[in-house]
């Protein structure tokens, strides 16, 4: 994937995942914490919320793969070849 398209696609996982920060008061970084080490198993038995996680789990861990591979492309990128420039003319 291209930069520029990593880019793009984290900015539309963020937007979706601060509905749900929004929603439960905490940012997806915390949740996802809490998440994988247990810390939220009694939310299990309502459908709401085990649905809520399921889908802001998967997308955070899509953001942090999009993340992880833009990282490791802008280290290898000059900065200056990477912008993706159109003029308006």
């Amino acid at each position: 994937m291209k930069l520029h398209e990593l880019v793009i696609e984290m900015k539309v996982l963020e937007r979706r995942l601060t509905l749900y920060e929004e929603k439960y008061g905490i940012l997806s970084a915390d949740f996802y914490n809490a998440l994988i080490t247990g810390k939220l198993e009694r939310f299990d038995e309502y459908d709401e919320t085990r649905t809520d996680f399921s889908r802001w789990k998967g997308m955070y861990e899509t953001w942090l793969r999009r993340h992880q591979s833009y990282a490791g492309q802008i280290k290898q990128l000059d900065i200056a070849e990477s912008l993706h420039f159109q003029p308006a003319y």
